[in-house]
């Protein structure tokens, strides 16, 4: 099993993406800590992967509380000791149209959720990584932080920000153990992409609408590819990769390996997408 012995840190881990990468983690052997704001949707996760025998904690948390999330993290560390993988997957879709016509406050918790979260995470879990010299951070960015879409300011300013966040903090931990990468999981049927349909019928907006229909009428993307994809990144197959936006559609991610040392000298994979041939 490419996990067995990790302990790995999932946020958003009770719906979603989050719950399909925990159950993948179950089954290539690692041990769970999931949090999230909703405690009913932990705990419904947390009964799944007890089934496929993996040990699990949750830990209700809002991650863009700071207080929180150290308390989090020292709560992981109370019951495992250590954690080896970091899964920042916390988000939420924010506010669809044009600017002007934005809520602000809606606009400001899309980045305190999706950036400042991310942020937070990683800073508070840096320490345990860097002391016991082995750690992988998968942060979840997709469609927003590859391209602009219009009248979804909020959420693609965010994910943006989050490549480059882990782009610049890939550098800092240069020379480490500790590796930090960008897990573009594809448009997939959530709660999310509810959402944003609602709110783009809602507003008007003709063309995440249309999109919104396809992806939650059976047209999205694959969770079970995404989740794959998480568990590529958090095993020892990764190995140095670092500061690089692997997607699960567009990349054929078990085939990086022998390709890494190549793709650490260039400006593959990072937030401008520059491919190798």
């Amino acid at each position: 099993m490419r996990l067995e012995n990790r302990v790995a840190l999932i946020t958003g881990g009770g719906r979603g993406i989050g719950r399909a990468m925990a159950l993948a983690y179950a089954k290539e052997g690692a041990s769970l800590a999931l949090a999230a704001r909703n405690r009913e949707e932990l705990e419904e996760t947390s009964r799944l992967v007890e089934a496929l025998g993996a040990s699990v904690c949750v830990i209700p948390t809002d991650v863009t509380d700071h207080e929180q999330v150290k308390a989090m993290v020292r709560d992981v560390l109370d019951r495992f000791s250590r954690i080896d993988v970091l899964i920042n997957n916390a988000g939420i879709a924010g506010p669809v149209g044009s600017i002007q016509d934005n809520d602000v406050a809606s606009w400001i918790e899309t980045v305190q959720v999706n950036l400042i979260g991310t942020f937070l995470c990683c800073r508070e879990v840096l320490p345990t990584m860097l002391e016991q010299d082995w750690g992988k951070i998968i942060n979840l960015s997709g469609g927003g932080g590859m391209a602009a879409w219009g009248e979804l300011s909020a959420y693609c300013s965010s994910k943006a920000a989050v490549v480059r966040l882990t782009e610049g903090l890939a550098i800092e931990l240069a020379g480490s153990n500790v590796q930090v990468n960008v897990l573009g999981p594809g448009s997939i049927n959530t709660r999310l992409w509810e959402n944003l349909r609602d709110s783009a019928k809602e507003s008007g907006s003709a063309d995440i609408y249309k999109v919104g229909e396809r992806v939650t009428s059976g047209g999205g993307a694959s969770i079970e590819k995404a989740a794959e994809l998480a568990v590529f990144l958090a095993s020892d197959e990764s190995g140095e990769l670092s500061g690089r936006l692997i997607h699960s559609l567009l990349d054929d991610f078990w085939g990086l390996p022998p390709r890494i040392p190549e793709i650490m000298a260039s400006d593959a994979y990072l937030l401008r997408r520059q491919e190798l041939g």
